[in-house]
């Protein structure tokens, strides 16, 4: 388990994380709306404008303040550290 933080110090299971989208096109919007009415929706933007919306395999929407490219710079350099990992331990 790996985990990434995705603003003010929230962090998310990246093994859990099925995609990081853009909020701005209706269908995503639609996403959000309907995760809230079913109470799937957590938000850690802390107030603040919606960027990046996380989908994770629970079926739950995570809302966060960060750019989807951080998060996916985050993604990247958490797995880089897991392969980094398993390399040493099989020497």
């Amino acid at each position: 388990m790996k985990l990434i933080n995705i603003g003010f110090g929230n962090m998310l299971n990246s093994d859990r994380l099925l995609a990081v989208l853009s909020p701005d096109s209706a269908p995503i919007k639609r996403i959000i709306q309907e995760s809230k009415e079913r109470g799937r929706l957590i938000d850690a933007s802390h107030g603040r404008r919606t960027r990046a919306v996380l989908i994770t395999d629970s079926d739950h929407v995570v809302l966060s303040y960060l750019q989807p490219e951080t998060i996916s710079s985050r993604l990247k350099s958490a797995e880089a550290e897991i392969d980094v990992e398993v390399e040493s331990a099989d020497e």
